[in-house]
């Protein structure tokens, strides 16, 4: 499982320190580079640089939510097609249905399980030298 996540280009955005901590840790351990910000705006000033392949994105957020920036990410045509996994501590329908009028790929419920990180990240994010070894 972890082998396949080589090289992915990950972004957590959470203002939660732990939370950045507890991701970038064990994505960096699986081979993954894991770019963190703080809130939408840090994310907003990263994207750019770091080119993610997927992103997660907490929902309560000072100055800019997750609402707002996973719209403002989906909104750009480069990245429009990255996946955008929503985090909230709160696992409600409201919450997963605002996610989904937004553009949200996914929803993440913290705190999550490392099993249940990765199980997101492999449902979107596929690795063409990785295609026709889905028999594993």
């Amino acid at each position: 499982m972890e082998g396949d996540l080589q090289d992915i280009r990950v972004m957590v955005i959470d203002d939660s320190n732990t939370i950045r901590r507890t991701a970038e840790t064990l994505l960096s351990k699986a081979g993954c580079e894991v770019v963190t910000a703080t809130d939408g705006f840090d994310s907003l000033a990263k994207i750019a640089d770091c080119e993610p392949d997927v992103i997660f994105v907490d929902i309560m957020m000072p100055r800019l939510d997750g609402y707002q920036t996973c719209a403002l990410i989906k909104n750009n045509s480069q990245y429009q097609n990255t996946p955008v996994i929503m985090l909230s501590s709160k696992d409600g329908l409201f919450d997963k249905a605002k996610g989904r009028i937004v553009g949200a790929d996914d929803y993440l419920t913290k705190p999550f399980s490392k099993s249940e990180l990765f199980e997101v990240l492999e449902r979107f994010v596929k690795k063409p030298s990785a295609a026709g070894s889905d028999l594993e």
